[in-house]
């Protein structure tokens, strides 16, 4: 919700307040983009934005590529929005984002007119050519994919005539939901999501809430910590985004949902997660594209649950800032935890966790996962190359610090 509101915000005529920002390096890897395309932003203070809109068409051509860092949100979000200007724009990121594919957002793009070269596999950087009249097409999503969907939205925004998109199951739905809070029509029918071109944003003001995969380290540490007892207040509710919930709730996990409201067209509400003793299950497939930025964390909980968990369905993992199937399952050998990984998925048994180095392959997702698991673990955790936690969680380890996880980072 950060990077769409500073997006549309962008492209919307007048001004924009955002409050709630994450103000991560993902999240500001948006915002120097913008800001590198003439975009006045003021902020972000306090997680909050004010976004001087330049309109549909008001940006301006960059004079460097543009550096996404380890946000490939940003680079697929992006690349729609940009594949419609008039100038040319080249989109590069660290090491971990250069190798990540591509393909599955060029390929809608250049059926729209888009003209995109790419390094082999279609990878970054992607060199986008500007002045490229787009048309409006059809797309069936081949995998559930909320990037690839919003890619093809935001360039919609700019083609001629009308944008449509099938997805394969429910994603989360940020995008449509925003374009509706900048006034901007978004039509959704028998799973079919739709948008005319040649329309207009109008500033709006936004408040975000809690990010719920953020929370997720924090329900599945309270779950399996015994004694634990915690609140954490106006977490979005989206129920595009509650599979983690879904989850946990079909594990045994002890979590009320209190409160419950909406604020700016987005369901929030305070979460109290109590420990309770989880359960192996199989994870049904189509919770999947509800929770797969969570399921690093899930992976913990599933081995400290008692019996077997078992996850198919979910392939995206292997693609996303490392192959999180294969970082997770070397981290849980490390530890002692049976696990059997899948070309798809993975089979946990829960267990004992001993003491061990993990690897985190430059992935925030993989470092704060294997830091709930100290909470379990009979021997201490050294977690490696945790740089990246800033990328979507920059007060992470004073949060987890202040509710009682142990927690040294003068190695």
């Amino acid at each position: 919700m950060s990077h769409r509101s500073v997006m549309l915000g962008a492209l919307a005529d007048g001004v924009t307040q955002v409050q709630g920002f994450l103000e991560g390096e993902d999240a500001l890897a948006t915002v120097a983009a913008f800001r590198a395309m003439g975009v006045r932003i003021d902020g972000p203070t306090g997680g909050r934005l004010s976004i001087h809109g330049a309109g549909l068409n008001g940006l301006s051509a960059p004079e460097h590529p543009l550096d996404m860092g380890n946000s490939g949100t940003s680079m697929r979000l992006l690349s729609g929005l940009l594949a419609g200007q008039t100038f040319n724009t080249e989109l590069v990121g660290d090491a971990s984002l250069m190798k990540r594919p591509m393909g599955r957002v060029i390929t809608p793009l250049e059926k729209m007119g888009a003209s995109i070269t790419s390094a082999p596999d279609g990878r970054p950087p992607l060199q986008i050519l500007g002045g490229q009249p787009l048309r409006g097409i059809h797309y069936d999503l081949p995998i559930a994919s909320a990037q690839v969907k919003s890619c093809v939205l935001l360039a919609g925004l700019m083609a001629s005539g009308r944008t449509s998109v099938t997805e394969p199951a429910p994603t989360r739905d940020h995008t449509e939901r925003m374009l509706r809070g900048f006034g901007y029509s978004v039509e959704e029918a028998s799973g079919v999501i739709s948008v005319e071109g040649g329309g207009s944003l109008q500033a709006a003001d936004i408040d975000i809430p809690a990010d719920i995969s953020s929370a997720a380290f924090f329900l599945i540490g309270a779950s399996i910590a015994p004694g634990s007892d915690l609140l954490l207040r106006h977490v979005g509710m989206n129920p595009t985004r509650t599979g983690v919930l879904s989850i946990l709730d079909l594990m045994g996990a002890n979590i009320e949902i209190i409160n419950p409201r909406e604020v700016g067209g987005e369901p929030v509400a305070d979460l109290r997660v109590r420990y309770a003793p989880l359960k192996g299950i199989q994870i049904p497939e189509e919770f999947v594209p509800l929770a797969i930025d969570e399921f690093p964390a899930l992976f913990i909980a599933a081995a400290c649950a008692e019996g077997t968990t078992i996850l198919t369905g979910a392939e995206e993992l292997r693609v996303k800032e490392s192959d999180r199937i294969a970082s997770m399952a070397r981290g849980l050998d490390a530890l002692g935890i049976v696990n059997q990984p899948t070309p798809d998925g993975i089979r946990i048994e829960g267990g004992s966790m001993g003491s061990a180095t993990i690897e985190t392959f430059d992935d925030h997702r993989i470092a704060m996962s294997f830091s709930m698991a100290a909470l379990r673990a009979q021997g201490p955790i050294t977690i490696l190359d945790c740089d990246h936690v800033a990328t979507s969680f920059p007060g992470f380890a004073d949060l987890a610090s202040g509710v009682g996880l142990q927690l040294d980072m003068t190695l």
